[in-house]
């Protein structure tokens, strides 16, 4: 199988991208999803959030208030990289279980992994292809403010916060802009496709 990962800075248009080559047939999973299951009541993921934070992190229901901490951890540089430091390990663990998974089902696939954070957390270099998602600054900050309801500086505080996109895409080995709109960043996505499955094809041969 074509292990293939998908990133890409917040606002532009990655989950789109990831949509379309789930309609194209590649086996998809979404890092937020994974995130969300290494925190589940009972979990180590919660158990290390707890013991780094304390208790103020849990709703009263036991389960983790991401609220909570996505808001101290945006403002504390610090405390954002020891949650990524406790929690990316357990997310990578489990994103390569999918992929083994789907290998012994459909060994001639491709299995993506859309990941906001993949080159960040180191986790980029597992994969044969890497597919950096990019639009340009004025269209991501527009979409981010319409699509949060952020104003301007909120918008432009949460895109600081992340590597900037000029930076990522130089890890690219595809890439798809997504300036244009819907139209032509689906032309793009089933391009990058067509040269996916190609290379798919030619590492399944004996």
């Amino acid at each position: 199988m074509l292990r293939v990962g998908l990133t890409g800075s917040i606002g532009v248009g990655k989950s789109y991208v990831s949509g379309v080559l789930t309609e194209l047939g590649c086996h998809v999973v979404d890092a937020d999803v994974v995130a969300r299951r290494v925190v589940e009541p009972g979990s180590e993921g919660l158990r290390r959030i707890v013991e780094a934070f304390g208790g103020w992190v849990l709703r009263p229901d036991g389960t983790l208030d991401r609220s909570a901490v996505s808001a101290v951890i945006f403002k504390d540089a610090a405390k954002r990289e020891l949650v990524n430091s406790l929690l990316h390990p357990l997310i990578i663990a489990e994103q390569d279980e999918v992929l083994r998974r789907w290998e012994r089902e459909d060994p001639r696939g491709i299995g993506v992994v859309d990941a906001a954070l993949m080159i960040e957390s180191g986790g980029h270099g597992r994969f044969d292809q890497l597919v950096v998602v990019h639009c340009r600054p004025e269209v991501q900050l527009e979409r981010l403010m319409r699509r949060n309801g952020y104003t301007r500086e909120e918008a432009a505080a949460r895109i600081g916060a992340q590597m900037p996109q000029e930076e990522k895409l130089r890890y690219a080995d595809f890439k798809i802009d997504t300036s244009c709109g819907y139209e032509e960043t689906r032309r793009q996505t089933e391009e990058v496709y067509a040269e996916l499955r190609g290379l798919a094809a030619a590492e399944a041969r004996p």
